[in-house]
């Protein structure tokens, strides 16, 4: 058995790892990155591949670096398509975007962290975690080639993505960490790359459409013109699909994919759920899609995942300088996630619930009805408002759905005040029962209007 004593040990090398790696590094800390995949097969990740504000994501990785997987730049919208339905609704998107090469990004990530001093481990799976008599976590079991290997650790961040197996195997009994967590709260979605032989002439957006069974959503990325990322997936509460099937079919109706080759095909769970209440426990923090730092409507994560990578290794450098790991003394790494996105993610997680519990015909047809600029706002701030002359023109566009319509502005009502609480996220751990009590109460009123059947 080998053994590997060091400051930080980030299981994960995607955006999270990555970004927590780097920062790490480039403090004069030294980490071990744990990654389960080859060094060939690292980075690369079934993801959708549309990238927003990266010019705002940490220094310890910069945009700079990552521009050369940015293969368009010219997509500044999204397009919401219903053919059965004949709806087509662009949707402006906010700040910058671009559709890049997951694969290429993902290796950037990677060379980004080796160089500022990070420590890559390829090839081993985690098995457990070590946790004292305290309760505090202080390393990991894996395996590599089949051999055992230890890792001795300050601090572990997970950072494995959606349903980390450390979570399962650490004991959170007597901590806040969140351990709410089932399926039904996470998606399931498979993607491919095609290469179409004439350029596509929707090249300046992200196409995204309802599947025609089960409540999927399928989407349609140009990388370029001639190379797109089409995918699709569904809650898991959901009656399953057949991603394979579904998504062939979908293609067939589409003449531009005729000929096309399939050059990668991957799939992937990933959460659409609100952030975790908390993500911290003695000695551990989880980031990125390990904590649900997804936007439950859109399933965009990297920038979550960057952000929470840097929040979490700054939080294991205090955490080490003052030789305190309690969870007290990590509790400001939930706060600035909270504040950051968290909070932004709970009153989307609402919409995402609404859209459970009605037909899809009533959905889509409330899509097509609502202004894009409202859609774009809900999609990306968790809340909208709309002037009483576009409310008067929604209520004649959805003249068959009032209902629905009546029941989706009550519950952007709720959201708005789910908003408002998380906004009192406290400060520290001996305030949260009372907090997550009424977050608890405000849900009540989500599924008591929508008619949900409770997500947590």
């Amino acid at each position: 058995m080998s053994t590997h004593s060091v400051d930080v040990a980030v299981v994960g090398a995607g955006t999270s790892g990555c970004y927590a790696a780097a920062t790490l590094g480039q403090a004069g800390f030294d980490v071990a990155v744990v990654e389960r995949k080859s060094e060939e097969e690292a980075g690369h990740i079934a993801c959708g591949d549309a990238l927003k504000g990266a010019n705002k994501f940490p220094s310890a990785i910069p945009k700079s670096t990552l521009e050369p997987a940015f293969t368009n730049t010219e997509v500044d919208h999204g397009r919401f398509e219903v053919p059965r339905q004949g709806v087509e609704l662009d949707i402006p998107v906010p700040g910058e975007l671009a559709v890049i090469d997951r694969m290429e990004y993902g290796r950037l990530l990677i060379d980004t962290a080796d160089a500022a001093g990070a420590t890559f481990h390829y090839d081993t799976v985690v098995q457990d975690v070590q946790q004292n008599d305290d309760g505090r976590v202080v390393g990991l079991t894996a395996s590599r080639g089949g051999d055992p290997v230890e890792y001795d650790a300050e601090m572990v961040l997970d950072c494995a993505g959606a349903l980390s197996i450390l979570q399962e195997k650490t004991d959170f009994s007597g901590t806040t960490f969140d351990t709410n967590v089932r399926y039904s709260q996470f998606s399931s979605a498979y993607r491919e790359i095609i290469e179409v032989e004439e350029p596509v002439d929707w090249s300046d957006a992200l196409v995204l459409k309802p599947t025609k069974r089960s409540a999927g959503y399928l989407w349609y990325f140009p990388r370029t013109p001639t190379e797109i990322n089409v995918g699709l997936g569904f809650q898991m509460n959901e009656e399953p699909m057949k991603l394979v099937d579904d998504l062939r079919e979908d293609i067939a109706d589409r003449p531009e994919f005729q000929n096309g080759t399939v050059v990668d095909k991957l799939g992937a769970a990933l959460p659409t759920r609100r952030t975790y209440d908390s993500a911290v426990a003695p000695g551990f923090i989880a980031a990125g899609d390990s904590a649900a730092h997804v936007n439950p409507i859109s399933g965009g994560g990297i920038a979550g995942a960057a952000y929470a990578g840097k929040y979490a290794a700054e939080q294991a450098i205090e955490a080490i300088e003052t030789g305190d790991a309690s969870e007290e003394s990590l509790w400001e790494y939930n706060s600035r996630v909270i504040d950051h996105f968290g909070a932004r993610y709970a009153a989307l997680d609402v919409y995402n619930i609404f859209s459970t519990a009605y037909e899809i015909s009533d959905l889509t047809a409330l899509a097509g009805a609502l202004p894009g600029k409202q859609i774009a706002d809900a999609l990306y701030s968790g809340s909208s408002g709309v002037s009483p002359w576009l409310a008067l023109k929604t209520l004649w566009k959805a003249r068959g759905h009032l209902d629905t319509l009546r029941d989706l502005y009550a519950t952007k009502d709720i959201a708005d005040d789910l908003l408002a609480h998380y906004e009192s996220y406290p400060d520290a751990p001996g305030d949260f029962a009372a907090w997550q009590s009424e977050r608890d109460r405000i849900m009540e009123d989500v599924y008591a209007k929508t008619g949900a059947k409770p997500k947590y």
